[in-house]
């Protein structure tokens, strides 16, 4: 009967625990080499795409919503000028575009009243404004249900935004907005709500929203489209990034981390990204407090890899030593294969003329001593 190795457990427990390590390892490996590998450029080609990092860090993050919707006159700064009497347009005075003041003559009619000449009467601007509309031109006939001109008070205008009915809630009047009027570019006015539509939208389950802004000298008009950035909340120490940082596969987010120990290395990192306002993003997960991720250029990252040098190009350049083409230090070992390899195509791509020569001399030397016996051979 044999007598049990007091250590046989041990070695049992040995042998399982290799096993799960190894297991563990063939499952990491190909994850390890699926990994995207930095993208490594020279200073030239980070200047041409104009390169720029921000660091990842904690800050107060303003929930916003985004509404589009446009300009519109407030009605209390509308007016119309009509005539009392009958007659005929015999003077106008303004025209659509110009801005007239209260008491301003705008247009004179001749009454139909009987005179000699008959009388003329002036019709002055009921208030200051802009002439938004005119109906009326020399000869023109009128009557007293005419309208002549539309005036409009432009220093003020209501920006109509349209939201969800689900989001009109977290907004309550004196609320803020910061509105861009798509004709003046990237200019922002700040408006304040005054009041909600009276009824809602059926088909598009949207409610408006009149946010009043200053526009002291008339740029912005009527039926102007406007954009609309409604703050709603905000969340405290919350890690996002700038939203020009992360970039798309169309199914997929991710940014470009700088590399902490290679010069002008870039990382693609998978990110999971929530909420976003016009400048930041909030980040749940991929990156960590200070990694520098690249805000310009990083879309054009997406595309550099073809000219960029090798990791082990960077290696070498950073560290002063020779590394292997998956970035590993080489060894004593690898260096001398490397080197004998080295030199074993060297001397081969030297000698191979001279050894075909010398083996065809050789055919020819044999061939001639065959002959030669040959011929003596007969002789005798």
């Amino acid at each position: 009967m044999p007598i049990p190795y007091p250590f046989s457990n041990t070695r049992k427990r040995s042998r399982n625990r290799g096993l799960k390590i190894a297991c563990l390892a063939g499952l990491l490996l190909p994850a390890l080499a699926d990994s995207a590998e930095p993208i490594i450029l020279d200073d030239a080609a980070v200047a041409n795409l104009g390169i720029e990092v921000v660091d990842t860090e904690y800050r107060d993050f303003a929930q916003t919503l985004f509404a589009v919707g446009r300009i519109e006159p407030i009605p209390s700064r509308k007016s119309f000028l009509s005539s009392r009497v009958p007659g005929r347009i015999k003077a106008v005075y303004a025209h659509e575009g110009d801005v007239v003041s209260a008491g301003q003559t705008l247009v004179e009619i001749e009454s139909l009243q009987p005179g000699n000449p008959p009388p003329r009467i002036r019709l002055d601007a009921p208030q200051d404004g802009m002439v938004m509309q005119s109906h009326t031109h020399l000869g023109k006939p009128v009557a007293p249900d005419s309208e002549l001109f539309e005036i409009i008070d432009l220093r003020e205008v209501y920006a109509v935004a349209r939201l969800p009915e689900d989001q009109a809630g977290a907004l309550q009047l004196g609320s803020h907005a910061e509105i861009r009027v798509a004709a003046l570019g990237d200019q922002r006015f700040d408006g304040t709500l005054a009041r909600f539509g009276t009824t809602a939208n059926a088909a598009s389950g949207t409610i408006d929203a009149y946010f009043v802004i200053e526009n002291p000298d008339s740029r912005i008009r009527p039926s102007m489209r406007a954009e609309f950035s409604l703050l709603i909340g905000t969340k405290s120490d919350t890690l996002s990034v700038p939203k020009d940082a992360i970039q798309s596969d169309g199914i997929n987010r991710f940014v470009f981390v700088e590399d902490f120990s290679l010069p002008n290395a870039f990382v693609k990192a998978p990110v999971k990204i929530g909420a976003q306002n016009e400048q930041y993003a909030e980040v749940l997960s991929g990156l960590f407090p200070g990694d520098s991720v690249v805000t310009k250029g990083s879309y054009a990252l997406m595309f550099a890899g073809g000219g960029s040098i090798s990791l082990k190009e960077a290696l070498d350049a950073a560290h002063g030593h020779e590394h292997n083409e998956d970035g590993s230090e080489m060894t004593a070992a690898q260096k001398a294969t490397q080197q004998h390899e080295q030199q074993a195509a060297a001397g081969g791509s030297g000698s191979g003329p001279l050894t075909l020569f010398l083996g065809i001399l050789s055919g020819l030397l044999a061939t001639l001593l065959l002959l030669c016996a040959l011929k003596l051979k007969s002789q005798r």
